[in-house]
């Protein structure tokens, strides 16, 4: 009997050694297609793949209903992706989920993002902070270390993920530039410019040289030689932020939305953003028009020069 278990184990081998996807969204296959088991399971439904049919599937829909939509939507899109493999490697004769019209609407929430002012008290808290401390002090390093972060964070507008996997060759001090491995082994590479922040980043690596070859290359270390971890990352970024008194809960995302964000405002294509951030579409990076629009309307209510006429009306 060829089982769901079966199924998953080879779908996900699959996604592993041909696909060669990230380990990360094969975590998620892994935890989605397990729930997906357990659903089956708990139903008391067949776990034969080829009895699993329309209404299996419509109620396992019905169980995820208090999820987020947008976790519900990649709950169904793994298992949509491990149906059309079956389908094609032949395992089973008809894929239920193929010809299902299911539209889940997520809600449009405009990304939260800082304001440039905001940023720039992030910055001068964590030098300021620095500059009080003994050079030759682990607290030096350490602080030396948050600061490569958070300009990492905004000189790329990379993703947490992607700055906690940045590797010491990734990094080229002499042309300025980052090589970025992101969603889908796709790589791209974002030049810095800011001198500033090349200094930085050149001190870091020549402070902590050592360390960083001791890590099995990762450019940015934790206390015992490891690669930072996405979490550590994120608590690094809230614990600045704090020290600059910033009031918003900051996230290493809120970077990389303010880093699309004050780009746009400053007159940049929405497709070289688009190619900075790296989306695979236009739509997802369209988001941030929204927000500039936002912007434009602050502007014009306050700025405008009708208001110096206003009292010339009906």
């Amino acid at each position: 009997m060829y089982t769901q278990q079966i199924a998953a184990k080879e779908f996900l081998h699959h996604c592993m050694y041909e696909k060669n996807l990230s380990s990360k969204t094969i975590k998620s296959y892994q935890i989605d297609l397990k729930q997906f088991y357990q659903f089956l399971l708990n139903k008391n439904y067949s776990n034969e793949v080829a009895r699993i049919t329309k209404i299996e599937i419509r109620d396992y829909l019905e169980s995820l209903s208090k999820l987020k939509p947008k976790s519900i939507k990649r709950k169904i899109a793994t298992l949509k992706a491990m149906m059309n493999y079956l389908e094609y490697e032949d395992k089973i004769d008809f894929n239920p989920i193929r010809k299902m019209k299911i539209r889940i609407k997520e809600p449009k929430t405009l990304p939260r993002f800082l304001s440039i002012e905001e940023i720039i008290r992030i910055f001068k808290s964590a030098y300021k902070e620095i500059a009080l401390l003994n050079k030759d002090s682990y607290s030096y390093q350490i602080m030396l270390r948050n600061i490569a972060v958070i300009e990492l964070l905004f000189a790329t507008g990379a993703r947490v993920s992607e700055i906690a996997n940045l590797k010491n060759d990734d990094i080229d001090i002499i042309t300025g530039t980052v090589t970025i491995n992101g969603k889908g082994n796709k790589e791209r590479i974002i030049q810095i410019c800011s001198e500033e922040t090349l200094k930085l980043l050149f001190l870091y690596k020549n402070i902590l040289n050592k360390n960083i070859i001791q890590s099995c290359n990762f450019f940015l270390i934790n206390r015992i030689n490891k690669g930072l971890s996405d979490q550590s990352i994120r608590n690094i970024v809230k614990i600045i932020s704090k020290r600059a008194n910033i009031q918003k809960h900051v996230t290493p995302h809120i970077f990389r939305h303010t880093f699309a964000t004050l780009l746009l405002e400053k007159g940049v294509d929405i497709k070289y953003i688009q190619s900075f951030l790296g989306h695979s579409s236009i739509t997802t990076t369209q988001i941030y028009t929204h927000v500039n629009r936002e912007k434009q309307r602050q502007i014009l209510s306050s700025k405008h020069p009708r208001k110096d006429f206003s009292e010339i009306h009906i």
